[in-house]
């Protein structure tokens, strides 16, 4: 004896363009792949450092190329998505104390920011130096 299917509504391809909200869920999801394009060509550019003077004169005359600068400015306008993580974190809710006082909820959005604007500035230097 067969079980009867189950009832599936179709949905539809473009779904998430029906609000706004979906749409910036999806594409705060789609930009994982700009982070994963952005640490690959940190680990490219790791691995010709590592090589030597050839590898790594090779690897900036690719880098130059005017569709990859392109790309990574893209990729690294996108991975500034951190900055919605930062703003949706919800600091009322981590109660953190130092020496017996709780740290301000402005406090922690501000060390979370200047942690972001920290490590990004370190990877302009690392990438422009």
């Amino acid at each position: 004896m067969s079980t009867p299917l189950a009832y599936r509504r179709k949905i539809p391809v473009w779904w998430w363009l029906r609000k706004r909200t979906y749409f910036v869920f999806v594409m705060r999801e789609l930009s994982s792949i700009f982070i994963a394009w952005l640490v690959l060509y940190l680990l490219l550019f790791v691995r010709a450092v590592a090589h030597g003077p050839a590898a790594y004169k090779d690897f900036l005359n690719w880098a130059a190329s005017p569709v990859l600068v392109v790309v990574n400015v893209i990729a690294f306008g996108v991975s500034w998505n951190q900055v919605t993580v930062c703003s949706s974190t919800n600091p009322s809710a981590t109660i953190l104390a130092v020496r017996g006082r709780r740290v301000p909820p402005l406090a922690i959005i501000g060390v979370q920011y200047a942690a972001l604007a920290a490590v990004s500035a370190f990877i302009a230097w690392l990438v422009t130096s």
